[in-house]
């Protein structure tokens, strides 16, 4: 009962703050405003303030739900939590095998163009990424879809949170200046996508260990980099099916495996650190 009353909570707080800041985006829209991916001044870095809030809102909640509940003490602990780095190198080569799998395939079946940016950008905009987008993962893995895990299983649950964070974006596609903002015209491609990566990030949680939500803040970070690289890749049904259908199935494998050899992967989570 007390699960179910913190999955509510922090879903309901998430959509609160996401949707009440994004509406007030959507309306300075009109007058102005705009999101800065490349932030040149100090007025660029206060205009994408409120974006950010935006952004983070899955992990605002997480903390502010978690703090609530009791389950964790103070923003410390969380942060521990949250950027508890230390893994198997086998984990950390599944992250990255996973995001060149997925570009690997579009490329396939979509079709090579020239980069979209020269590829050292990847690494100066990793920071960046980690607050536009990783820390998103503080939400959806450090509380959601753990918790829905436990009542539905590993298919469910990553079914369910793909709908929901399929919901939680729609803003994005109507704020000026975001890398969506001509609207809803592939809305449907990038809804494929996202469930995929739900499916994906439940496979990393799981081979990591319980209460480990670095790793899939790590892979979210990473893509975020690695997606304006690639950016000019002509997104084709074709190449979107065929790369996320394998991500999909990637990733039931690896969960299978997990389940009958666990002996095989990190162990859970040490008695210091309380997780989810």
């Amino acid at each position: 009962m007390r699960e179910r009353k913190i999955i509510i909570q922090f879903t309901m707080l998430t959509f609160c703050i996401a949707y009440l800041v994004s509406g007030v985006l959507i309306v300075l829209g009109q007058f102005g405003y705009s999101v800065h991916n490349w932030v040149h001044s100090l007025k660029e870095f206060g205009m994408n303030v409120p974006f950010a809030v935006y952004i983070l809102s899955p992990s605002i909640a997480s903390y502010i739900v978690l703090k609530k509940n009791n389950k964790i003490e103070n923003i410390k602990e969380w942060l521990k939590t949250v950027f508890y780095v230390k893994n198997k190198l086998s984990v950390y080569l599944y992250v990255t095998g996973g995001l060149t799998l997925y570009f690997g395939i579009h490329y396939l079946f979509s079709g090579p163009v020239e980069l979209g940016l020269p590829f050292y950008t990847f690494f100066l905009s990793l920071p960046g990424n980690l607050v536009i987008g990783g820390l998103e993962e503080a939400g959806w893995m450090y509380i959601l879809q753990p918790e829905l895990d436990k009542k539905y299983g590993y298919v469910w649950s990553s079914l369910l949170v793909g709908i929901i964070w399929t919901f939680w974006h729609i803003p994005l596609f109507y704020i000026p200046g975001t890398n969506h903002g001509e609207g809803l015209i592939n809305f449907w491609m990038f809804a494929v996508q996202l469930i995929a990566f739900r499916f994906f990030n439940g496979s990393i949680y799981k081979i990591s260990g319980k209460g480990r939500v670095f790793m899939c803040v790590l892979f979210h970070t990473m893509f975020n980099a690695a997606s304006p690289i690639f950016g000019t890749m002509t997104m084709t049904w074709v190449g979107t099916i065929a790369a996320n259908t394998v991500i999909v199935l990637a990733s039931i494998v690896t969960v299978v495996i997990y389940g009958k050899h666990k002996s095989v992967f990190p162990s859970d989570f040490s008695q210091d650190h309380k997780g989810p």
